[in-house]
């Protein structure tokens, strides 16, 4: 991507507020000519950062604004204690609660005189905020626990913040982008967050995928399932359902889907031999199954990997 002189020049005067009060505070604040900028970039526009900055012991802080910002106000209490006023309520924030106020609406926020918050915050805007629309106007808690992984997602935001530090150059501003999404997704996908790390015994879920991960090869039932995570057929069908959208046996069958794309590009086995590895009545039912989560045939699938891997 070519860049003007223009754009350059505003790069080396790169605006970065530190304000007075709260020892060891930072902030950065971008340019409107980047602004412009990322409100018209493919990648930028889909969501960007404007402000963003952390306030440690934040004694006396407080903001109010009549109209609000046109941006989305992200605030994240580290620590300590605060509050957040808007729509003829009031949020008391507090460790590792957070808040999303949304553009344009009258709100105000400062925190607790006598236990002060520590907060990361930061304004952000785009064409697909929408995307995070479960988490926007909500008094949230994330809690604690032992694959809490806060540390890694305080790392994320220190990253988004180094970054803009390094200049406003377009792959800082996409790759900022990307983070701010991950950011943003560890917060709405919050069991998805945490999990990566480890599977919690307690989730009979995420326990019953990994019965049917480690049983691919073998016939099992939903009786099979239920039996293995000590629940009812009838209500693990119901609690799959309610978190996944997909029946126990419907995820199974998926999961058996994935193996036969990962056969078909990988091995060299046949088609009816994959067929007979997963359990299929045979290589027409196996077909079948394929076509309806795939759209083409296991036949189509390994061609075309084929021929994309030649390119």
């Amino acid at each position: 991507m070519q860049v003007s002189p223009h754009f350059i020049l505003d790069i080396n005067i790169m605006d970065t507020i530190i304000a007075d009060g709260f020892k060891g505070e930072k902030a950065i604040i971008t340019p409107y000519n980047i602004r412009s900028y990322q409100a018209n970039n493919e990648v930028t526009r889909q969501i960007h950062v404007t402000h963003i900055g952390y306030y440690p012991n934040a004694k006396f802080h407080y903001r109010e604004r009549a109209n609000g910002t046109d941006q989305y106000i992200f605030i994240y209490c580290e620590k300590g204690k605060g509050w957040v006023e808007y729509d003829d309520e009031r949020y008391v924030l507090k460790e590792n609660q957070f808040f999303i106020l949304p553009p344009g609406e009258y709100h105000k926020y400062g925190s607790e005189l006598h236990n002060p918050w520590s907060i990361y915050w930061l304004h952000f805007k785009g064409e697909n905020i929408q995307m995070f629309d479960s988490i926007i106007k909500k008094h949230i808690d994330i809690g604690d626990a032992d694959n809490a992984r806060h540390q890694d997602r305080f790392r994320l935001f220190e990253e988004i913040y180094q970054n803009l530090e390094m200049g406003y150059n377009p792959e800082n501003l996409e790759y900022i982008t990307f983070c701010l999404m991950y950011f943003l997704a560890s917060l709405k996908y919050l069991s998805q967050y945490r999990e990566i790390q480890s599977i919690r015994k307690a989730d009979v879920i995420q326990s019953s995928i990994v019965y049917m991960k480690e049983n691919l090869e073998n016939k099992i039932t939903l009786h099979d399932i239920a039996d293995a995570v000590s629940y009812s057929g009838s209500h693990l069908n119901t609690l799959f359902v309610q978190r996944t959208s997909y029946s126990p046996m419907a995820y199974y069958n998926q999961l058996k889907i994935q193996r036969a794309c990962s056969y078909l590009q990988f091995s060299e086995l046949k088609i009816k031999e994959i067929a007979f590895r997963l359990n299929f009545y045979d290589q027409f039912h196996f077909t079948k199954a394929f076509v309806k989560e795939m759209e083409i045939t296991p036949k189509e699938y390994r061609k075309r990997y084929y021929d994309a891997a030649g390119d």
